[in-house]
């Protein structure tokens, strides 16, 4: 079979969302990623014959990476020089292919035979090879090529994605000169205008105005624009206002159809396509032999929604705990265990306690005591050099703090990989010689630094003792995540505060070549967050001027919850498990929503009365909303999933489309929301789509009406797309209140 005829028949195959160039030494190998709907992204691999000279004009636009490859070993890590050109965005896969053959003269020698994946069940015959080791690209794949995008524009991504293909498309044609230009659209804020909007006219004016040009101003850019929009399933009919605004309105029909097939292959099949395929998310990163404290509380919550927003994009996400279990106060405790308890090793947990007030203790002597101070520092040196009898007091310190996290954790349903700072330690000295080696590091009041632009104080990277610090560790871990976990996008939350010492790690990368451009990967983000605030407007602490306890707050918000649901009489209705069931749900969602929901570089009043209220925009007040579409269906007595075997949508009622044109507008505001990195974008979707239902069920009869089997499963979709939000944002559904 030739690839023109495989394409043909398989439409899994017609886009790609990535293709990727691998030029080593002695070989050039491409990959490409193909765009399934109903499944996730699957990578393959192609190796063939291929003029060398010419490989970067194979793809175009790319960016252009030039890395070292490292495989992990035992005891070592082998480098083998590699450039990566990955060519960006949505492409057909025939163009792609075509490419290809102009630039190898007309054959492509596959070696091994090009391997189609099974990416569909509509494609059962395409798990073996299809093609022999001298495949060719024929002409008629290049005949596809050009009407496979308009044809396939509106079904590839979130809405949005799909008006900016079909606009693409119309500004190649309507200014061929200014290559590259990208479509703006965005969602109307006036629906009396439209649906959606694009916003290029008066940028493009301003680009060609004084050249050779027939556009007199931007209003006639706009209608060129409109005009020259290919024809489309989506569309129903656009318009032009003041200058050059191009309004789209979207076919009812189309939008109906969308909810339907979301029905049936489900809501995954709306994730919008991200431009990395590999993520590391640090969160949490609370220090050993220290309380979690509402700090910790907002990176866990904030980095799991991220976390959660990548992996529904089809993102691989590494969670990273990078505990702070490597550093000064180790000495001291270590220090504090052998002078209090000498046969420590004998007596096991007990020999500690409680943590917290074994740690205050260490504190105060360490304050007070110079020589004690002097003894552990240097019992730090001693514990990152390997020495036995210290590493093993590290361990049991370690060990009894992870049982105090994993508490929090476990209710929060939180999963995390511990990846804590010694972990990069062996891994310090190489990283810290390349610095060297690239001149970077030199010494200042005798210690190891790095001096970064706008700083007048330098990065430390090795202190005046020898020892190593948070900003040696976080350049190794970058380095590791790089170059042997092959991260794409590396995400840390933590509070703003740290916000300087990121900048100046950031920087450091950059002057290493470690960090490129901002259009390049790898990319680097610091996601801060404000403080938790108290009624009093002051940081977060008990009467006592205490930290408090994570568990004991999240404690407290199930136990105000399940109080509030026995008054309601539900433990006389529900069984034990239950009501303890619900009471989590409502608790610890109430407490995650009420972080979320604020824009998280703002600081935000602790109030357990707000949080728990269940009017306004707060978790319990939605999770009744979602409980309150579940009573209707059940209410119907109908079987929904046979409802859905019939296409029996109608957005007849203005309620109704305006729903239904807010339930297809979910991918892109995940997509807005995890690309700007800012979770109360999905919290604000979220409760205006609790809003939106609200007003329909107001003006629309369900039960029993005319219209009930479209209304029905108008009701389910909401209740999918809810459920889909509460997931991304760590909280559990209820389907009874």
């Amino acid at each position: 079979m030739s690839i023109a005829n495989a394409i043909a028949s398989n439409s899994t195959l017609r886009y790609i969302k990535k293709s990727l160039i691998y030029v080593y030494p002695h070989s050039v190998s491409v990959g490409f990623v193909p765009f399934d709907q109903r499944y996730s992204l699957t990578k393959t691999q192609m190796r063939f014959t291929f003029p060398w000279h010419q490989r970067r004009q194979l793809v175009s636009p790319t960016t252009i990476v030039s890395r070292p490859k490292f495989y992990a070993t035992k005891n070592k890590l082998r480098r083998e020089d590699e450039t990566v050109y990955v060519s960006t965005g949505i492409c057909s896969f025939s163009d792609f292919l075509c490419k290809c053959l102009l630039l190898t003269g007309g054959q492509l020698q596959f070696r091994p035979p090009l391997l189609l994946p099974r990416l569909s069940r509509s494609v059962a015959a395409w798990t073996s090879p299809v093609a022999s080791s001298n495949t060719s690209v024929t002409e008629s794949a290049a005949a596809a090529s050009s009407t496979e995008m308009t044809q396939n524009a509106d079904t590839i991504g979130s809405v949005r994605q799909q008006l900016a293909n079909l606009m693409r498309e119309s500004l190649r044609a309507t200014v061929p000169e200014l290559d590259g230009e990208e479509p703006i659209v965005s969602a109307c804020n006036n629906p009396k205008h439209g649906d959606y909007q694009c916003n290029n006219a008066m940028g493009i004016f301003s680009k060609i105005k004084g050249k050779s040009t027939s556009f007199k101003n931007p209003n006639a850019i706009g209608q060129a624009i409109a005009r020259n929009l290919p024809e489309s399933t989506m569309v129903e009919k656009t318009s032009i206002a003041g200058p050059g605004f191009v309004n789209i309105v979207l076919k009812t029909d189309w939008i109906e159809e969308k909810i339907y097939r979301m029905l049936v292959d489900g809501v995954r099949t709306w994730a919008p396509v991200l431009p990395v395929k590999k993520a590391v998310v640090d969160f949490s990163s609370p220090n050993i032999a220290k309380e979690m404290h509402v700090g910790h509380l907002r990176s866990t919550i904030i980095g799991d929604c991220l976390a959660k927003m990548l992996e529904f994009c089809h993102v691989e996400v590494l969670r990273r705990n990078h505990v702070g279990d490597w550093g000064t106060q180790f000495g001291m405790l270590i220090e504090y265990l052998f002078d209090q308890i000498p046969n420590w090793e004998d007596i096991g947990d007990q020999a500690i306690g409680d943590l917290q007030a074994f740690y205050k203790a260490a504190k105060v002597k360490f304050d007070a005591d110079a020589d004690f101070r002097t003894r552990g520092q240097q019992a730090v040196v001693l514990l990152q050099g390997g020495d036995e009898r210290y590493r093993a007091a590290w361990k049991k310190i370690c060990d009894i703090s992870r049982r105090e996290f994993d508490q929090v954790y476990k209710r929060l349903q939180v999963t995390l990989e511990e990846k804590g700072e010694s972990f990069y330690n062996p891994f310090i000295p190489d990283v810290v010689e390349q610095l060297r080696g690239k001149n970077l590091i030199v010494e200042s009041e005798g210690a190891q630094v790095i001096q970064v632009d706008g700083y007048e104080i330098p990065l430390i990277v090795i202190k005046r003792d020898g020892a190593f610090n948070y900003a040696t560790t976080d350049l190794t871990a970058f380095w590791y995540r790089v170059n042997v976990e092959k991260a794409e996008l590396i995400v840390y939350v933590t509070d703003v505060g740290q916000a300087q010492h990121f900048d100046m790690v950031f920087k450091a990368l950059k002057l290493a070549g470690w960090l490129p451009s901002e259009d390049q990967i790898p990319k680097s983000k610091h996601v801060g967050f404000g403080l938790v605030l108290g009624a009093d407007g002051k940081r977060f602490r008990t009467r006592s001027s205490e930290v408090v306890r994570l568990v004991d707050l999240l404690d407290e918000a199930k136990t105000r919850s399940k109080d509030e649901l026995i008054s309601r009489g539900k433990d006389k209705e529900w069984s034990e498990e239950e009501v303890e069931a619900a009471a989590e749900a409502l608790g610890y969602g109430a407490v995650k929503y009420a972080d979320l929901k604020n824009n998280r570089l703002t600081n935000y009043t602790f109030d357990f009365d707000q949080m728990l209220d269940i009017r306004g925009n707060t978790a319990v007040y939605l999770l009744y909303a979602h409980a309150r579409i579940c009573s209707i269906l059940r209410n119907s007595k109908k079987d929904i999933e046979e409802l859905k075997k019939v296409n029996s949508i109608q957005l007849a009622h203005p309620s109704e489309r305006v729903l239904g044109l807010h339930l297809v507008r979910f991918a892109e505001v995940v997509e807005e929301s995890v690309t700007n990195l800012l979770p109360n974008t999905l919290c604000e979707y979220l409760y205006s789509l609790a809003g939106l239902f609200t007003d329909f069920y107001t003006n629309c009869k369900v039960i029993d009406s005319d219209e009930e089997t479209s209304r029905l499963l108008l009701c389910e979709a909401t209740a999918v797309v809810m459920r889909e939000c509460f997931k991304l944002l760590g909280i559990t559904p209820l389907y009874r209140l």
